[in-house]
C-alpha cells in the first residue's frame, strides 16, 4: 500500500502462489497510519481485489475501495482526461527493484528478507521527504 506520491505504507511478503485477495486483511492491517474515524480514505487497487466481499471488507476498515480491470481503466482514459491511479505502486515497486540485494531473494529466512525489503521503504520514504520538504 503506498500514499498518492509512491511512498510505501504496509508491506507484505507471500508466496507467489498466495493470490492478492487473500491478502487484503493483512496489507490493510499493516498500514502505519488509520483512517480517522468517521472519514472515508480512497483505496485503489487492481483486477485482484475485484469481488463484493473484498470490497466489503475494505468497507468495514473504513476505505472507500476504487478497483478497476486495467482495459476499463484504459476505456476510461479514452473518454474522459484522467489519470491512472495506479502508477504510483508500480513506481514504488520499480524504486525497490534499485536495490539488487531485494531484486532477486537470496534470503533463506522470512524475517531477514522482510526486514530489507522495510529497510528499502525507510530509504524511500527519507528520499521522498527531502524532495518533498528539502
Amino acid at each position: 500500500m503506498v500514499d498518492a506520491r509512491g511512498v510505501p505504507l504496509s508491506i507484505v511478503v507471500t508466496g507467489a502462489n498466495a493470490h492478492d485477495s487473500t491478502q487484503v486483511d493483512a496489507v490493510i492491517l499493516g498500514k502505519i497510519d488509520e483512517p480517522r474515524l468517521g472519514s472515508k480514505e480512497n483505496l485503489c487497487a487492481d483486477a485482484g481485489y475485484v469481488g463484493k466481499e473484498i470490497a466489503q471488507r475494505m468497507m468495514e476498515y473504513g476505505y472507500m475501495p476504487h478497483v478497476k480491470s486495467r482495459s476499463k481503466e484504459v476505456a476510461e482514459k479514452k473518454t474522459q482526461d484522467s489519470k491512472p491511479k495506479r502508477w504510483v505502486v508500480e513506481a514504488c515497486h520499480s524504486w525497490m527493484n534499485n536495490f539488487r540485494k531485494l531484486r532477486v531473494r537470496y534470503e533463506k529466512t522470512h524475517s531477514s528478507y522482510i526486514g530489507l525489503c522495510k529497510l528499502a521503504c525507510a530509504i524511500i520514504t527519507l528520499n521522498k521527504i527531502g524532495i518533498i520538504y528539502g
